[in-house]
């Protein structure tokens, strides 16, 4: 769909359930991060048919918050790879309910910073909602859809109608479906809602390598919540691309072994996705591979 064809919700609907027909249901279980110590503070893992709170400690981590959401959706597909289905079953779509506001507030979204995250930009469904109550109604459609691998929503700050229900909504949906739900939130106090955990996320400084290049995304994490598990866990990790997994920083560095957890770091090196602060998707104005959805 593009702008010039004003996409409806009920658009939405049908280009999902056209999806849903060409794919079955999703694997169930659990989402293993790639870090044994956090795996095993989530009983092995995330819950994959539930819905996940994702926040930006400040605006400034909201790139550190995308890359670790991103993160999720694409550890969430490694599950069809390992059991070595085909490759068309793996690579189910992540769909991305956006505020459009986010767009003129940090950016869009530049699917070249999307590729050194991993992610093919052709894998992602694009969905841009004019306020809260849109992304919200646009994110609980996606949630039902069992075709996709992972329902990533964005609002901006505190959305009215954004309350306990809505979140049990998400929750119902994710379970219904089997399809993780990640909520990312940015300017926003932590309130109750359905989510099965609830996160914290600031930007770590990445380790150069060799000739100064940029290193590997790397963040600090803070479990806030989980229900029914332990919570207030910290964990400092890092994203392998090739790999698509965490890996624990103190592993690689033993110097942040020895750094204060109340430190907020200097931003990265090299941004998780990059954001293009001029309006265009793609700095060189080509076609990105986005395929927008709404």
């Amino acid at each position: 769909m593009t702008a010039a064809t004003a996409p409806t919700l009920s658009d939405l609907r049908r280009s999902l359930a056209e999806a849903a027909l060409r794919a079955g249901p999703v694997a169930g279980g659990r989402i293993g991060l790639g870090v044994p110590s956090l795996d095993a503070v989530l009983n092995g893992g995330l819950a994959r048919a539930a819905l996940h709170e994702i926040h930006a400690a400040e605006a400034a981590d909201l790139a550190a918050a995308t890359g670790f959401a991103l993160g999720l959706a694409l550890r969430a597909g490694q599950k069809g790879e390992e059991r070595g289905k085909k490759e068309e079953e793996a690579r189910r779509p992540i769909l991305w309910v956006r505020q459009d506001f986010l767009d003129a507030e940090t950016g869009r979204l530049h699917a070249p910073g999307l590729s050194e995250l991993g992610l093919d930009p052709a894998r992602l469904l694009l969905v841009r909602a004019r306020d809260g109550e849109g992304v919200l109604r646009a994110g609980a459609e996606a949630a039902r859809c069992p075709a996709l691998g992972a329902v990533l929503i964005e609002p901006w700050g505190e959305p009215r109608p954004f309350d306990l229900t809505a979140s049990r909504r998400l929750a119902l949906a994710a379970e219904g479906s089997g399809v993780p739900v990640l909520l990312l939130r940015v300017a926003a106090r932590e309130a109750p809602s359905a989510a099965r955990t609830r996160w914290q996320v600031r930007a770590l400084a990445s380790r150069a390598l060799e000739a100064n290049a940029p290193g590997a995304p790397a963040f600090s994490l803070k479990l806030l919540r989980q229900r029914g598990g332990a919570a207030e866990r910290e964990w400092r990790v890092e994203w392998d691309r090739d790999r698509r997994s965490f890996a624990e920083r103190s592993l690689f560095d033993r110097s942040d072994r020895q750094a204060p957890r109340t430190e907020h770091a200097a931003p990265l090196s090299r941004p998780l996705v990059p954001l293009s602060g001029d309006g265009q998707v793609a700095a060189d104005g080509h076609d990105t591979g986005l395929r927008r959805a709404g």
